[in-house]
């Protein structure tokens, strides 16, 4: 397989089936799984900080569902609208959650979150119920798979990845100190406010970029940063960086399961073990 990756194979080679099989469809699912896995742990580990809720992940708080709403409609208009539907899609659902939340603390946005994505969720229900013969197609898109992922859809995912990771990355001291609750940031000088909005935005648009290519893929937000704080602790900067790579190998081993399976959907995988543990921190807190 590695053989088939070097940049110097001449055309011959390059036409060999394996080599396109490898190149033009292992090599961007593979990239994608780790990329998406990635995006969403240091989402849910940004989220649950910012909000001090151990349960807060971008499906939690609606902004997947947002993605998922939008790109729904993408599919039913034509499969060239799904990216920008899927954007204004999470936007909109965080400017929703906003303005519930208004003038309200970290507990009213989780909340203003599950009512979010109660109403979103709703709504792609409604578009299941009228999109006809694109029935299968959004069914398919919403349980989150890799299959057919392209390098364009690499390029989409990894742009998320920036989005995502590098904000959290530069924020990771005040998220230590906004993780202690309400306030502890002012006392050293931080714009809590501010902070927040910026990396909840972040957020929105990398999830929508990784749900815009892969559908939804949920729990691997929620999982990876638990685990991880129990092994290395609470230190965002590390925490941050591992909830990275351990979010990709995790997701990547899900659609690894998912194609042993039959290709079933990933996001099929990630939801079997992943709601268990999201009933155990439910039940735990």
């Amino acid at each position: 397989m590695f053989y088939f990756l070097s940049p110097f194979l001449d055309e011959k080679e390059l036409l060999n089936p394996e080599a396109i099989i490898i190149r033009k469809i292992r090599l961007p699912r593979i990239l994608s799984a780790i990329l998406t896995g990635g995006i969403l742990s240091v989402a849910g580990v940004v989220l649950q900080s910012i909000l001090a809720n151990p349960m807060a992940e971008p499906y939690t708080l609606g902004i997947a569902s947002g993605a998922a709403f939008g790109a729904s409609l993408g599919i039913l208009g034509g499969n060239i609208y799904i990216l920008p539907s899927a954007l204004f899609g999470a936007f909109g659902a965080l400017i929703l959650v906003k303005i519930i939340a208004l003038n309200g603390g970290r507990e009213k946005i989780i909340l203003a979150g599950i009512i979010t994505n109660a109403f979103l969720s709703s709504g792609v229900t409604f578009l299941k119920a009228i999109s006809g013969e694109k029935l299968y197609a959004v069914i398919l898109w919403l349980m989150g798979s890799f299959a057919g992922v392209n390098f364009d859809d690499v390029l989409r995912i990894f742009s998320g990845a920036v989005l995502v990771f590098i904000p959290a990355v530069v924020y990771a001291p005040y998220l230590d100190a906004m993780s202690l609750g309400d306030g502890r940031g002012l006392i050293l000088g931080i714009n809590e406010n501010l902070t927040r909005n910026i990396l909840l935005f972040s957020v929105s648009f990398g999830v929508a970029l990784s749900v815009s290519s892969t559908g939804i893929t949920g729990f691997v937000g929620l999982i990876v940063p638990h685990l991880l704080r129990i092994f290395i602790g609470a230190s965002h900067r590390n925490l941050i960086l591992n909830s990275f790579i351990f979010g990709g190998v995790l997701m990547l081993l899900s659609d690894g399961v998912a194609q042993i399976l039959g290709e079933v959907p990933a996001g099929v995988i990630t939801a079997l073990f992943g709601a268990p543990f999201f009933c155990f921190l439910l039940i735990k807190k």
